[in-house]
């Protein structure tokens, strides 16, 4: 799984990280309600003012999601012969 980092200022000056974004193709069925989830997400993080600046979105994406929804998200390949 291929993930970003998205660092931005807020509104009320202070510098944003959010870790763990999952980069997705524009043709996977998971596409929009992750960006949907992002956009929620960071939408939240600018409304509060609070002290913190580093946020993890597969945290948040495992608090509200459905595990399924999260492990289809999240997924990892296993390697043959753990290469």
């Amino acid at each position: 799984m291929l993930t970003k980092t998205i660092e931005f200022k807020s509104k009320y000056g202070r510098k944003v990280k959010i870790l763990e974004v999952p980069v997705l193709k524009e043709e996977n069925p998971l596409y929009f309600r992750v960006n949907l989830k992002l956009q929620s997400f960071i939408t939240k993080i600018v409304t509060q003012n609070l002290t913190k600046t580093t946020y993890n979105f597969r945290e948040y994406i495992k608090k509200t999601t459905k595990w399924s929804e999260y492990e289809e998200i999240y997924k990892t390949e296993e390697l043959k012969f753990n290469a």
